[in-house]
């Protein structure tokens, strides 16, 4: 009986699966009847949108009956998921690579034919070759896409990338959801964040309230906004501003502020508690947080003031910091960030690795036509080593250069950005003038102590593939211990890496900058 039901096709399938209900509970008998019911439905599906359209049922476990068919059906499951985002996905590469993936799926099904039961092979192999054909037909369109309108800029450079655009940080998001989604008793674990410059520290912030869903709130505050403040009163100001807003209370007077800071404060934070519903949380996002290191230096904050906030945090566990900056807690060498920094998590934000730059740049959201070859994203990250600043700005010249060819000079090229387009835009001028905020903010930064890190980064850039950590001893006006130093800093910043004694500097575009700006 049931091996009669494979043979049959198109209507007369779905009577076959009704009438299968009769012997669901024979041995074997779910299993055959849900094998049949999905071989129903994929039969029933000709066109591209009708195979997009199929509600895929979760798969049983345990299925021994007839493993090579459901080895099978494992592949039409993932044509199907490939066939929605070829129908949905407004990137040109990410509907190829859906709609090539799918092809490879099927093209396996019908190569291995003699691997499935002789019962139902025809019926199987019929419907791998109908959805081959449909796929087959748009294959042309999704290569062939037409570009009537200058390319909007997707790439976003200097400001925070927020909502769809951000991209490429999934393993810190997890991290901060399990720190704080999940946390026993509601206890909210403080975290600092920190990392290179201009490395998406920001974008984490400005993002990660929307992944946290409605039990976790987030008062993001830029201690840079408190550069200028003379006095305790104007950086709790400033903090107590934006936790007033996210929870929509009443923030404490100007007046109590200024004569009783510190009290007034912890009053207004036992508000901010108690307002906060039974299960939910308040993150204070501090960014730039070396600004109160600065602060404490100047003499505009006692050293006691970490010391304050968290004891704040012990008061209630149900309120947490994250702190956002440049320097590792290693670096921190006052004392006074001890106390606090010693019951806090360390999450360091990294420079993006070849597969997400290879993700992020050909699907940056929206409705982006246009297309990389690999070869070219490899180029991209050869460059940027993955920094996101760098990767973006990239991203924002090849389509400026795009649109400038295609629709100012009326000049014929392919939707598609190879080698020599990403050379192209790195040899223009304008390209190390829109990245000066990050190659200033490096060279600054090594202007610091420990001294001679700008000497070191001037020796190591005419030298691509770095120098014998010896002849960097001779290249500049340093002692052995003096050197080692700078190179570790550098090291720390991830400026410069060390590999089996050789030093160099790791991202490219920033060694051809030093080149260019310092050494002619």
């Amino acid at each position: 009986m049931a091996a009669g039901f494979w043979l049959l096709h198109e209507e007369q399938a779905a009577a076959a699966v009704k009438a299968f209900v009769n012997i669901r509970n024979i041995r074997h008998g779910e299993e055959m009847y849900g094998l049949a019911w999905l071989l129903a439905r994929f039969d029933a599906a000709r066109m591209v949108k009708e195979i997009a359209a199929i509600e895929l049922p979760e798969l049983p476990q345990d299925c021994t009956f007839r493993s090579q068919t459901w080895a099978a059906i494992h592949r039409f499951y993932q044509v199907v998921k490939d066939t929605k985002t070829v129908q949905i996905s407004a990137s040109r590469t990410a509907r190829a690579f859906a709609t090539n993936r799918a092809l490879g799926e099927l093209q396996h099904i019908i190569e291995n034919e003699a691997d499935l039961p002789e019962a139902e092979r025809s019926l199987v192999i019929e419907i791998a070759k109908t959805w081959r054909n449909a796929l087959l037909e748009i294959t042309a369109e999704v290569g062939d896409l037409a570009i009537t309108q200058p390319v909007q800029n997707p790439y976003v450079i200097g400001d925070p990338v927020e909502g769809e655009q951000f991209v490429g940080r999934d393993d810190i998001m997890r991290q901060l959801q399990e720190l704080w989604m999940m946390a026993e008793d509601h206890n909210l674990q403080s975290v600092v964040i920190f990392g290179h410059r201009r490395m998406g520290k920001t974008s984490i912030l400005k993002n990660i309230e929307s992944r946290l869903g409605s039990g976790i709130h987030i008062a993001y505050v830029n201690l840079l906004q408190s550069a200028m403040a003379e006095n305790l009163s104007d950086v709790l100001s400033a903090i107590s501003d934006q936790v007033a807003a996210t929870l929509v209370i009443a923030p404490p007077r100007d007046a109590d502020m200024e004569t009783s800071p510190a009290r007034s404060f912890q009053r207004f934070m036992q508000r901010a508690t108690d307002a906060l519903a039974d299960g939910k949380g308040l993150i204070i996002a501090l960014d730039e947080f070396e600004k109160i290191e600065e602060l404490i230096d100047a003499g505009k904050l006692e050293a006691s003031f970490l010391a304050y906030l968290r004891g704040l945090v012990q008061d209630s566990p149900r309120v947490g910091f994250a702190f956002a900056g440049l320097h590792t807690l290693e670096e921190m060498s006052a004392d006074y960030f001890q106390p606090f920094f010693a019951s806090v998590i360390p999450i360091k934000v990294d420079f993006f690795q070849p597969t997400t730059v290879q993700d992020l740049l050909p699907n940056p959201g929206g409705d982006f036509p246009l297309d990389y070859d690999y070869d070219a994203l490899d180029a991209i990250w050869e460059l940027t080593a993955g920094q996101p600043y760098l990767t973006q700005l990239v991203g924002f010249q090849l389509v400026r250069r795009y649109n400038d060819q295609v629709f100012e000079r009326q000049q014929s090229r392919e939707p598609k950005f190879m080698v020599a387009d990403v050379q192209a835009v790195i040899d223009q001028p304008d390209f190390f003038d829109k990245g000066k905020p990050y190659f200033q903010g490096v060279w600054a930064q090594a202007g610091q102590d420990p001294a001679g890190q700008q000497a070191l980064l001037a020796a190591l850039a005419p030298h691509p593939d770095g120098l014998p950590i010896e002849a960097l001893w001779e290249a500049v006006d340093l002692d052995e211990a003096a050197c080692a130093a700078a190179v570790q800093t550098l090291e720390n910043h991830d400026v410069v890496r060390q590999d089996q004694g050789q030093v160099a500097i790791i991202v490219e575009v920033f060694r051809r900058w030093v080149l260019q700006t310092h050494l002619q």
